[in-house]
């Protein structure tokens, strides 16, 4: 049985087509990265996936059920979704990362030691300990993601959506949150599904990467293999160089140039 299947996905706003017909199927304890140039649809897919927003046509099936048809209670069991925007919440570190087990309990039930013994793991897993009983609101950018990421691990999902996880974080906490979310990946096998701009931060911490144009997937599969010249030519409009590391046999790729076509809309 498939682990997380997209079927037949067709989403519009406002009488425009902004996903058409996809077909895509996630296999269990992977990490993937949907990339894409602005506007193409990637995270109203990504909303859909995580039962954030339901689609105009198709459906979303997790271990073969429809998630739009179970009840909010188990798909908080299962699913948990990470933002690009965290908000600035009055509780502590500690408050907020015990919320994370509020799907696991029956409506009189307390935490018990198995619960606390969860929020300590997340605590832990994200390297927040040092900063407990500070308020959420007086945290650093990189501190709240880690935050945020401590209460969702907390409801010990089987998968875990992040949309632009690193988007307002400086070079080293963005490395580090994505190691994080690795590491959750190979030790926990969480299967992990992101949305991610930044090219080499897919390809470095990715299983497989999906690449989407004009609210379809363009090419999906190992990094190696689709990360070509047609690629960037064709879903970015840009000229892109490969360089690839023979020690860590690791590539990298850097943007040389827009294409002629590309260049003339910039400029406009």
């Amino acid at each position: 049985m498939n682990f997380l299947e997209a079927s037949e996905i067709t989403h519009y706003y406002d009488k425009k087509c902004i996903l058409s017909n996809i077909q895509f199927t996630f296999e269990k304890g992977k990490i993937y990265s949907i990339i894409g140039p602005n506007g193409c649809g990637k995270s109203t897919w990504l909303k859909i996936l995580c039962r954030q927003l339901p689609p105009t046509k198709g459906k979303v099936l997790l271990e073969g059920k429809n998630i739009y048809k179970l009840s909010p209670k188990k798909i908080a069991k299962s699913i948990s979704l990470l933002s690009q925007q965290v908000e600035r919440v009055d509780m502590t570190v500690k408050q907020l990362v015990t919320l994370g087990r509020t799907p696991h309990l029956g409506v009189f039930e307390r935490l018990n030691k198995q619960d606390m013994d969860v929020v300590q793991w997340a605590i832990e897993q994200t390297n927040i300990e040092s900063f407990m009983e500070r308020n959420v609101a007086s945290l650093s950018g990189g501190e709240m993601q880690r935050v945020w990421l401590a209460m969702a691990i907390a409801q010990q999902p089987s998968i875990l959506f992040l949309d632009e996880p690193t988007t307002y974080l400086d070079i080293a906490h963005q490395l580090e949150l994505l190691e994080l979310i690795k590491s959750l990946n190979r030790n926990n096998n969480v299967t992990i599904v992101m949305v991610l701009h930044d090219i080499n931060h897919a390809v470095m911490y990715s299983d497989q990467i999906i690449a989407m144009k004009d609210g379809a997937i363009y090419d999906h599969g190992n990094p190696d293999d689709i990360m070509t010249s047609k690629l960037f030519h064709e879903v970015f409009g840009v000229e892109a160089l490969r360089i690839t590391d023979s020690v860590r046999n690791e590539s990298m790729y850097f943007l040389t140039r827009l294409r002629n076509k590309s260049r003339k809309k910039a400029l406009k």
